[in-house]
């Protein structure tokens, strides 16, 4: 208890951290899963800018670019496949069709 009474700001920092660290360990599926949102997202957006509303390339990249950076975009306009690189996942977006869009590739 004394321990407590001389350091209450310690104490209080040993608890947020303690309930910080029950917060991440509860959480850790999603957090796991956010870096492929991230890619995911940007890739699909942006096909669906360019290859289903037919939109300029450069209006699509303003429109779904985020505040995470991504480190690699590529867009293959001939076989309508958008691939993004972002947090050290990559996933890609293809056109399928005008009526069902694009989609992401597994």
């Amino acid at each position: 208890m004394s321990f407590v009474r001389r350091r209450p700001f310690g104490t209080l920092s040993l608890l947020l951290f303690i309930a910080l660290l029950g917060w991440i360990w509860q959480e850790r599926t999603a957090l796991w899963a956010f870096p492929d949102i991230i890619s995911g997202y940007t890739a699909k957006e942006y096909c669906s800018c360019r290859y289903v509303m037919n939109n300029p390339a450069d209006d699509c990249y303003s429109y779904v670019k985020q505040w995470l950076p991504t480190s690699g975009f590529t867009d293959d306009a001939v076989s309508k496949r958008v691939t993004v690189s972002g947090m050290g996942r990559s996933n890609s977006a293809v056109w399928i069709s005008d009526r069902q869009g694009c989609g992401l590739n597994p």
